[in-house]
C-alpha cells in the first residue's frame, strides 16, 4: 500500500507546485530560469538564454537552438544552456542589416543545409544575399550562395525565410528605402519570393521569374494556417507619422500596393491587408507563426507578443501579451513540442536594454 501511496504524493506535489508557479508567473511574475527541454509538467513562462547580442532568428536541432545575431554569428544555446559562438563571415552589420533570417531545409536530418539570410559589403553600399551551409559537428561550412544581390540598404532589408509545405523556399524583401522598387517586377526588392532549394525560380511563380507577390515595404513575417494559405506581416509607414502596419493573405502574383496605397486605401488591382495597426498604433511586426487558430507576432515598437486570432480569411481580434514587460520583441518560432519561442530586440539600439538583455524566453501558449 506504501509503495502505492508515494508515486500519487508524487504527483499531487507536482500539481500543487505547478499551479502555485503558474498563478505567480500570471499575476507578473519574472520567467523562471530552466534548462532549453523540460520535462513534465510544462511551464507558462521561462527564460532559456540571455546577454544576445540581437538575436534575429532561432532553429531548432538535436542539440539545442541555433541563434543568428544581427553582428555576425550563430550561437549554439544547447540543451545543458552551455553555448558556443560560430562566426559567420561576410556579413556587414549597418542600421537594420546584418545577419537575418535562417531557416532549416525540411531534409535536415539527411543533407545538413542551414540557410541564412545576411546582408554583405557592396562597395560603400550593401546587398542582401541568401547562403546554403552544412551544420555538422556544431560548425557551418559554407555550401553556396543560393541567391545574391537583393537590394540591401541601411533599412528595410526584409530577410525572413521559411520552406512552404509545397517544399519551396519562400523569402521576404524589403524595399531598401527606394518605395519604387516595390512595384518593379524586374527588382527583387519589396517582394515575397518563391524558389527551390537551389535557389531557382519554383515551377508556377506568376510571373515566371523568382517573385510570388509585390508591392511589399518591409515584410519580415511568413506562416501558413492549416488550411495552407499564405499569410505576411509587413512594417508600414515611418517617420513623423507611423501604424498601418499590415497582416496580409498573400496570393500567388497579388500586387499588395506599396507605395501606393496603404490602409484602408484601395486601387485597381491592389490588395488590402486583412487587417492594420491603425494609424495611431504602430507593432512592427518582425515575425511570424500560426498555432491552433492564431497568428503570433512579435512587435518591436509595439513592444509586445501579438496574437491575431484567425476566422477562415478574417482576423476577428488581435491581443496583446506581454505588453511593455520585456521592451521590443522581435522574432516569434514555435518548438516541436509546442513553446512559443520569442527574442527581445533590446539591444539594437532603439530599446532600453537591461543587463539581461537581449534574452530568449519561452512561453507556453496554453497559458496565454
Amino acid at each position: 500500500m506504501n509503495d502505492l501511496k508515494r508515486p500519487l504524493s508524487i504527483v499531487v506535489i507536482l500539481l500543487v507546485l505547478g499551479t502555485v508557479l503558474y498563478l505567480a508567473l500570471k499575476d507578473g511574475g519574472n520567467p523562471v530560469d530552466l534548462p532549453l527541454m523540460s520535462a513534465e509538467p510544462r511551464v507558462p513562462l521561462a527564460e532559456v538564454a540571455g546577454d544576445l547580442e540581437i538575436p534575429w532568428d532561432i532553429a531548432f536541432v538535436e542539440e539545442g537552438l541555433l541563434v543568428t545575431e544581427r553582428t555576425g554569428s550563430v550561437e549554439l544555446i544547447r540543451n545543458d544552456g552551455s553555448r558556443t559562438e560560430i562566426p559567420v563571415a561576410g556579413v556587414r552589420e549597418r542600421g537594420e542589416g546584418g545577419l537575418l533570417g535562417m531557416t532549416l531545409h525540411p531534409d535536415f536530418s539527411r543533407n545538413r543545409y542551414v540557410y541564412l539570410y545576411m546582408s554583405s559589403p557592396e562597395g560603400a553600399g550593401t546587398t542582401n544575399r541568401i547562403v546554403r551551409y552544412r551544420y555538422e559537428s556544431e560548425s557551418l561550412t559554407e555550401d553556396r550562395v543560393i541567391l545574391e544581390s537583393i537590394p540591401g540598404a541601411i533599412y528595410h532589408d526584409g530577410g525572413r525565410m521559411e520552406f512552404g509545405p509545397d517544399g519551396f523556399l519562400y523569402v521576404t524583401t524589403g524595399d531598401a528605402t527606394n518605395e519604387a522598387i516595390a512595384q518593379d517586377r524586374a527588382s527583387l526588392g519589396g517582394k515575397i519570393l518563391r524558389m527551390t532549394e537551389d535557389g531557382e525560380p519554383a515551377p508556377g511563380n506568376p510571373f515566371g521569374s523568382l517573385v510570388y507577390s509585390y508591392g511589399h515595404r518591409n515584410p519580415q513575417g511568413l506562416a501558413w494556417d492549416d488550411a495552407g494559405r499564405l499569410w505576411s506581416t509587413e512594417h508600414g509607414r515611418s517617420g513623423v507619422t507611423s501604424g498601418l502596419d499590415e497582416i496580409n493573405l498573400i496570393e500567388a502574383g497579388a500586387n499588395y500596393g506599396w507605395p501606393t496605397v496603404e490602409g484602408d486605401e484601395t486601387g485597381e488591382g491592389l490588395r488590402a491587408p486583412v487587417r492594420h495597426s491603425g494609424s495611431s498604433d504602430t507593432w512592427a511586426p518582425a515575425s511570424l507563426v500560426y498555432h491552433n487558430g492564431s497568428l503570433y507576432f512579435g512587435g518591436l515598437k509595439g513592444e509586445a507578443l501579438y496574437e491575431a486570432v484567425l476566422e477562415g480569411t478574417r482576423v476577428i481580434e488581435v491581443k496583446e501579451h506581454f505588453k511593455g514587460e520585456y521592451g521590443r520583441i522581435r522574432t516569434v518560432r514555435l518548438s516541436p513540442d509546442g513553446y512559443l519561442y520569442i527574442t527581445t530586440s533590446n539591444t539594437d539600439g532603439r530599446g532600453n536594454a537591461s543587463d539581461a538583455d537581449d534574452r530568449i524566453i519561452r512561453v507556453d501558449p496554453a497559458s496565454l
